[in-house]
């Protein structure tokens, strides 16, 4: 028996990278998982070779109608929803003077008034011992250069967990946040495997001095949408390797 054995959950951002290592972890362990992306070919070759306890949603995480979609598919395909992963995201790095408000708007669109619509939608199908997994990032702890737009967006996530984790805890709703810190991903131009700075590089500099494995933060999220965190609600879970501890950058 896994630890999400019996529980339906959905993920959104989870074709590639971190979000398809949250969906193989949560099938794993036990969970059906519908999750989307508007990556579709590669969402669809993802459910695929998974099959089983596993559905592929086409999702544009901006959109309200969207977002009724998928959690509607979920329940007719499910039965249930307890579980909901604020996965997807988008990472630029340009200086505020380079930026045009359409770049501000557009990060903040898809990192941040996502995970509130997500939350909106899907708390309204979620049963008591539901919990929902927003995952924002170290620059919602801290600031980063040439980062306005996505920092704001993560500063953004951590305000709308508590403030979600306050409104829904009377169903019996759990929220909390994870904060990565740098994770190897294609996001950021390396492999899942590529976890060691070559040279002296800013992960060089960590108590733990490399990049994140997916797997990694996977493991965390888990934690939270399992009843092994029945008592956490409301919080910052952070997985940096030391990052904000004041050894990075």
């Amino acid at each position: 028996m896994g630890k999400l054995a019996g529980k339906v959950a959905l993920i959104s951002g989870g074709a590639r990278g971190m979000g398809a290592s949250h969906v193989r972890t949560f099938l794993a362990e036990g969970a059906a998982v519908v999750f989307g992306d508007v990556l579709v070919e590669e969402g669809k070759q993802l459910a695929a070779e998974l099959g089983g306890n596993c559905r592929f949603v086409p999702h544009d995480v901006t959109s309200e109608r969207d977002w009724n979609e998928i959690v509607g598919r979920t329940v007719s395909d499910f039965g249930r929803l307890d579980i909901l992963v604020n996965n997807a995201g988008i990472l630029e790095f340009r200086a505020i003077a380079d930026s045009t408000v359409d770049d501000f708007r557009r990060i903040l669109e898809v990192n941040l008034v996502s995970q509130w619509l997500g939350i909106k939608v899907a708390s309204a199908e979620m049963s008591d011992g539901g919990s929902v997994v927003n995952i924002s990032s170290v620059n919602g702890l801290v600031g980063g250069t040439n980062l306005s737009g996505y920092t704001v967006s993560k500063f953004g996530v951590r305000g709308l967990t508590k403030a979600a984790a306050l409104e829904l805890g009377a169903k019996g709703i759990r929220v909390n946040s994870v904060h990565p810190g740098g994770v190897a991903t294609k996001m950021i131009g390396r492999g899942e495997d590529e976890v060691t700075d070559t040279g002296a590089g800013p992960m060089s500099r960590l108590p733990i001095p490399r990049y994140a494995k997916v797997r990694e933060i996977s493991e965390m999220v888990l934690f939270l949408a399992s009843d092994d965190a029945r008592y956490c609600t409301g919080a910052e879970f952070v997985v940096d390797g030391g990052l904000t501890a004041g050894a990075g950058f």
